[in-house]
């Protein structure tokens, strides 16, 4: 099944490769991230929506709240009740204990620690409360009605299959590799799934080092990196934020020989693509949009709705959001939804 899972990514972000260099109408888009307007975007029942997320000490973290605020802004319907994000796993629950003790319709919920805020989603499920999960999964399949994820195997495949494009005349060439918080279930699948990749058309890993995913140790991991390696083809960096200290130990050690591959899409590596005047070739997306996404599928929910393009009455019960890669010839399709890191 392993392989099978591994054959159709590497297969789907291909044929994404080979999209993004065409002028389909797809890749030129309408409504920028926003979707034309149809019959579930009309005013139905009120729903007053309680939202929690980590703090906004991240560019992509503060995109996700930032994304949910906008996305509720647009409903005459919707009540967003926005609590301060917290690093604190004691005071995500408290903030969760007075949306159930409010009555609120729903909550969408990016927790901290997804096992630590199990409980108190199970607390508000069982109160009636429609609970969606965003991004880091709760213990149990009881805690929340949906979660919107995004793809962290899926990313690692993605990159992993660009690098394969464009080194494919290079047998022997030198692939490197920072990633993210080594701890973290995240890091590993992208690690794995970047691997994984790799070994499809006879390449790996040859130095990697882990950041933490702030630009200080994005600078330091990279110049370590860069003083190990004398010589790289590819790099991917997991995550934009650092990747600004990642680019910065690039300029300044004077380095020009490979190309660089980002994670998560920020807007400012996505410009750096378009101008094509630095080593950012390309980003692999993990989407800002799901707090966004998590406000659309507690208001349908809510309301008794369903997701207009799908037969389905109901709304799934997860939805995990594809990680497609951004390069010079689709970036104008991104760039409206990207995060500034």
């Amino acid at each position: 099944m392993q392989l099978k899972r591994i054959s159709l990514l590497v297969a789907a972000s291909a044929l994404a490769l080979t999209a993004c260099t065409g002028n389909t109408p797809q890749s030129q888009g309408g409504d920028q991230g926003g979707g034309a307007r149809v019959a579930n975007d009309e005013p139905g029942d009120k729903v007053v929506i309680g939202f929690s997320a980590p703090a906004a000490d991240h560019g992509w973290m503060a995109a996700i709240t930032d994304a949910a605020k906008k996305e509720a802004g647009k409903y005459s319907d919707v009540e967003l009740r926005v609590v301060e994000g917290t690093n604190d796993v004691n005071l995500q629950i408290s903030q969760v204990e007075t949306f159930i003790n409010d009555k609120v319709d729903a909550i969408v919920l990016l927790p901290f620690d997804g096992a630590a805020l199990t409980p108190v989603a199970l607390k508000a499920m069982k109160a009636g409360i429609t609970v969606i999960n965003v991004d880091r999964q709760f213990d149990s399949p009881f805690a929340a009605r949906s979660t919107v994820l995004g793809d962290n195997y899926g990313m690692g495949v993605s990159a992993g299959t660009y690098v394969c494009e464009r080194l494919k005349d290079k047998p022997n060439a030198v692939v490197a590799e920072i990633a993210g918080i080594d701890s973290l279930p995240l890091t590993q699948e992208r690690s794995k799934g970047f691997a994984e990749a790799l070994s499809g058309c006879g390449l790996k890993v040859g130095n990697r080092v882990a950041a933490e995913f702030t630009v200080e140790s994005g600078e330091r991991a990279a110049a370590n990196l860069l003083q190990a390696a004398p010589k790289i083809d590819a790099l991917w960096n997991h995550d934009d934020d650092q990747g600004v200290g990642v680019t910065a130990a690039i300029k300044n050690s004077g380095r020009s020989e490979f190309f660089m591959v980002g994670g998560a899409g920020s807007a400012n590596v996505m410009r750096e693509i378009k101008a094509d005047n630095g080593p950012h070739k390309a980003t692999v997306i993990y989407p800002s949009t799901q707090g966004a996404d998590g406000i659309r599928l507690a208001r349908l929910a809510v309301q008794n709705k369903s997701l207009g393009d799908l037969v389905e009455v109901e709304i799934p019960r997860q939805v995990q959001l594809y990680a497609p890669v951004v390069t010079k010839d689709n970036v104008d399709r991104y760039l409206p939804t990207a995060f500034e890191s």
